[in-house]
């Protein structure tokens, strides 16, 4: 399948959302939302309210990445907001996580679950067959711009190999340092969409036009790919 480009919302200009939103909208495949509530994560980034406000301009779907403790309270927020993707982490729904699906997809959304780095698949093997997503983080979550932690590619390959052998629907999503430096060891492992943030798209120019065609560059020449 054609790479999928996912540019997460944390790592745009705030204070350019709106111009670059139309930017991204004839370029990304999706939006990238990151949601935290300051405990699962020591970090506090976006909202329902945020989703809400980004969705009048967003022309791609919404993923939403809940990196809190109880997603339960978010689900119902953030798909009257205009999430297409919602997508837990894995470790605070395992006591629950066939009602959370259920819940999901009775809010007409798509689901996700999202593995940290130290987190097996195994530990989802159950359900895997029911997501629409499947996100490995390749960095511990909470900050942008953290290292690259190496030992997920073997996760990565590992997902493939199970989608391949189930036929399961999910996209192998990475989140976590994707750049010119680990675009081509994440795509030979079997990573389809690739959440581009500050090392691999915001940084590259400050027109974000040229950013993108740096983005798309630093991908064909790692991978061989035409994107």
């Amino acid at each position: 399948m054609k790479p999928m480009f996912n540019p997460s919302l944390m790592c745009m200009d705030f204070l350019d959302m709106r111009n670059q939103a139309e930017i991204l909208n004839t370029r990304c495949d999706m939006y990238h939302a990151d949601v935290m509530d300051g405990h699962y994560v020591k970090n506090i980034t976006l909202s329902p309210d945020f989703i809400r406000a980004f969705h009048t301009v967003a022309q791609k779907p919404m993923d939403c990445h809940l990196m809190v403790t109880d997603p339960d309270l978010f689900l119902e927020p953030l798909a009257e907001a205009g999430a297409e993707y919602l997508c837990v982490q894995a470790e605070t729904v395992n006591r629950d996580a066939f009602r959370i699906l259920n819940k999901i997809e009775a809010l007409g959304c798509k689901a996700g679950v999202v593995l940290n780095p130290a987190t097996p698949l195994e530990f989802v093997r159950h359900y895997l067959e029911r997501v629409d997503i499947l996100t490995i983080m390749t960095v511990d979550p909470g900050f942008a711009g953290q290292p690259f932690i190496p030992e997920m590619l073997e996760k990565i390959r590992e997902a493939r190999e199970f989608k391949e052998k189930h036929g399961c629907k999910y996209l192998i999503e990475v989140d976590g340092s994707c750049n010119e430096r680990t675009f081509k060891a994440l795509y030979d492992a079997g990573a389809e969409v690739f959440i581009v943030g500050t090392s691999g798209l915001f940084s590259k120019d400050s027109d974000l036009k040229l950013a993108w065609e740096k983005m798309l560059a630093d991908f064909r020449n790692a991978t061989g790919e035409s994107v």
